[in-house]
């Protein structure tokens, strides 16, 4: 079983970044593919990025491509999202996840989720 707690989500002006983080609990934190998905109000969840068990493998929507970044501190059980040049549609509730299937991108784990609010 593996436990996710979100932080650093908040309201920021379009243009600005924000820093996501994920810490997990338990031992298998090092196995697993992490990574972040979100919803916005009214649409489904979406997957935003993955990072493979080892870091050695990042995957990104195309809406976050070039503009957001996933990675992970083995040592402290977390992982991050940079989010760069944000804009007003990745105003959204952003979930981290754990044990990601990366044929079908399906966690098996979920947070609880952090609010992030682009502005115009």
């Amino acid at each position: 079983q593996v436990q996710l707690v979100e932080s650093g989500g908040g309201l920021v002006q379009a243009g600005g970044s924000l820093r996501l983080s994920c810490a997990a609990s338990g031992r298998t934190f090092s196995s697993y593919n992490m990574g972040w998905f979100r919803q916005a109000p009214g649409k489904e969840r979406e997957f935003v990025a993955t990072i493979s068990w080892s870091g050695g493998r990042t995957y990104y929507s195309n809406s976050v491509k070039g503009r957001f970044t996933i990675s992970r501190d083995n040592a402290k059980n977390t992982v991050y999202l940079q989010m760069n040049s944000l804009k007003p549609e990745d105003t959204a509730v952003y979930y981290c996840a754990a044990d990601i299937t990366i044929q079908t991108m399906t966690p098996h784990y979920w947070g609880q989720g952090t609010q992030v609010t682009v502005s115009s």
